[in-house]
């Protein structure tokens, strides 16, 4: 493997969960397939995915583009043959735990602060009641300084160790599938019951509120910095 193949991977992967949430996203809008699992009652606006289309896809190039570059960078520091089963869960965690943290304080910061939210991240917030692709609805600024927790966790990692390619994959597939699934606004019993992991009803929440559950992949750091809604 080379540079460019690893960053075509890359590129390939987010494609594909991306997919997912494209048709996750229709399903959940134009058929009644989920509507008894949905949180919120309150209708979708007619034509919704129509009118936010062109700012999903500007964010997902967008996307792309930087994931492609970085990862084309990042290949000289990633060990591209397998190893330990346990190594490879380890990075991963770690990866979560560290991007979590920094968008925890980054999610809890940007309401905090008055430009921040009413500039940048208010625009998330018309995703109320949200819907799988509505991950990608928001301001290119604010997701992008988001992907500064999954740099540092991966910096951690670096101090021990190299970083395993399928780690990296790992946690690039799973993150991305769980934003879009926490957008959902259903609480569907299969994937509620994953132990440790936010269920949707956590971000859901956060929306229909404005404010509190803050944190993205775990839920209790809102119950250890008192933020979660009860």
């Amino acid at each position: 493997m080379n540079a460019l193949t690893f960053a075509v991977y890359t590129v390939i992967l987010l494609i594909s969960t991306n997919l997912i949430g494209l048709v996750y996203s229709m399903v959940v809008l134009y058929t009644p397939l989920f509507k008894k699992y949905r949180i919120q009652q309150k209708p979708y606006q007619k034509g919704i995915f129509k009118k936010r289309f062109p700012l999903y896809f500007l964010n997902l190039m967008l996307l792309l583009l930087i994931s492609g570059v970085g990862a084309y960078f990042l290949f000289p520091i990633i060990e591209t043959t397998w190893t330990n089963g346990w190594i490879i869960a380890l990075q991963v965690l770690i990866a979560f735990v560290v991007d979590d943290v920094f968008f925890y304080f980054f999610h809890r910061w940007i309401h905090q602060n008055k430009f921040m939210l009413g500039k940048i991240h208010s625009i998330h917030h018309r995703a109320s009641p949200p819907f799988p692709l509505e991950y990608l609805y928001n301001h290119p600024l604010e997701w992008m300084l988001g992907m500064i927790g999954a740099a540092l966790g991966f910096a951690v990692i670096m101090i021990f160790m190299p970083i395993n390619m399928f780690a990296f994959f790992l946690f690039g597939a799973i993150r991305n599938l769980h934003e879009i699934h926490i957008h959902s606004d259903l609480n569907l019993p299969f994937i509620s019951q994953i132990p440790l992991i936010s269920k949707s009803k956590h971000h859901d929440d956060h929306h229909a509120m404005l404010e509190g559950n803050y944190a993205s992949t775990f839920a209790w750091w809102d119950k250890i910095f008192k933020t979660e809604i009860k």
